[in-house]
């Protein structure tokens, strides 16, 4: 089974922390025997527009291609327009870039995965077609809560994405619900999920990690790990632990463009660490936060309530379905002061206990195990494959 993900996401050799959880479920269906190959198309400004801005001649310094354990994953560029998500959507662009790519390297996929309806499910579509070769589709979250409310034309490319696909998945139950207000279509809920054995306590000590790390070990310490971007709720948490006495510190784990806003405040900002150190910094907190303001299932969280690390949450995207009867614990998204209040009841131990964090470890264990969830995606790829070929026979019966 010859394989060809779509996605604008993908861990590279300069940027590892970049749409990880992609990595793990192609890691996961490679176990499984199937061929991976992933096609990132990356956008390019023409040079007219690259002169209106400093952030806009900032260089690509990806490789065009690399093998990643395994994998081999290409960057083709395609000519991209400012704000194109808003007004000038990219699919055709991004299609032409794709089917150069493939046509360049002898590409043979028996099917195609998209991974977000906007921008690759809409090239996905025309790839699809040209080829002749089914393509399926996965809603992540900002692709269905954000970007089809755009515009008309936005609007038209996720109707586009999902009329076309043969099969779609979305990571939550919500987001499955809120697809089906934009569309006729339906889908089936499919979480990515984590590789559960790579998360375990270890026999190190919180104190140890700290030292090892350079954090302070006589802190508190609120961890948020993602995109250091406003609408993580970044600054919602820099006023949180501000408005709290000294015995609390964030602790900002990433890079964006809210990074220096950050350090000036005096928050410990790390900058970009490599995936693999994420779970150390999890072990380091007390606890973690993620106040975003949209989301779809995000891995951070699956990951800390992994480790039983004490997590508040926005109530975002498919957070509630993961936290269930704990529902209660998350909290509205852009408020600081809900925020603070939130981090004094955990850490009075009013809120987070030891039931807690086993029953919410039982649901990782249970519906978030990659492993499982790749066999089960394998099994619909092949349904898929299965009924384009037959439709196939038919036609030419016909």
């Amino acid at each position: 089974m010859k394989v060809l993900w779509m996605t604008s996401v993908y861990p590279s050799s300069e940027k590892p922390g970049e749409g990880v959880f992609h990595e793990t479920q192609a890691q996961e269906l490679r176990k499984l025997g199937a061929e991976m190959t992933v096609i990132c198309p990356r956008p390019k400004l023409a040079a007219p527009f690259r002169m209106l801005k400093k952030t806009y001649r900032q260089k690509d310094i990806r490789p065009a291609h690399e093998w990643r354990k395994g994998v081999s994953v290409h960057r083709p560029f395609y000519r991209a327009v400012p704000g194109q998500l808003k007004w000038a959507q990219p699919h055709k662009r991004m299609a032409a870039s794709v089917l150069s790519a493939i046509k360049k390297h002898g590409l043979k996929p028996d099917l195609i995965h998209a991974h977000f309806a906007m921008p690759s499910g809409g090239a996905a579509a025309i790839v699809s077609k040209a080829l002749g070769i089914p393509y399926v589709l996965t809603l992540h979250g900002s692709d269905v809560n954000v970007y089809p409310h755009y515009s008309k034309s936005a609007h038209r490319a996720f109707t586009l994405a999902v009329r076309e696909a043969a099969d779609i998945y979305a990571v939550s139950g919500s987001l499955r619900e809120q697809m089906k207000k934009l569309s006729e279509a339906d889908c089936s809920v499919l979480p990515i999920g984590i590789t559960i054995d790579a998360f375990q306590k270890r026999n190190e000590t919180k104190e140890a990690i700290r030292k090892r790390l350079g954090l302070p070990s006589d802190k508190k310490l609120i961890v948020f790990i993602g995109r250091l971007v406003k609408e993580k709720g970044v600054f919602d948490l820099s006023k949180a632990v501000q408005s709290l006495d000294q015995r609390f510190e964030a602790v900002f784990v990433g890079d964006g463009p809210a990074k220096s806003s950050l350090r000036e405040a005096a928050h410990i900002v790390t900058g970009q660490v490599p995936n693999d150190k994420i779970q150390d910094y999890l072990l380091a907190s007390d606890i973690m936060a993620l106040p975003s303001y949209s989301e779809g299932m995000p891995t951070v969280v699956i990951e800390a309530l992994a480790l039983k690390v004490p997590v508040i949450c926005t109530d975002v995207g498919g957070v509630a379905s993961l936290f269930g009867k704990y529902r209660r614990l998350l909290i509205r998204p852009g408020s600081p002061e809900t925020l603070a209040e939130s981090i004094r009841q955990y850490d009075e131990g009013a809120a987070w206990t030891p039931q807690t964090a086993d029953e919410l470890y039982q649901t990782v264990r249970t519906y978030f195990d990659a492993s499982q969830n790749a066999k089960a995606l394998k099994e619909k790829y092949r349904t898929v494959m299965n009924r384009a070929g037959q439709e196939e026979n038919l036609s030419k019966e016909g």
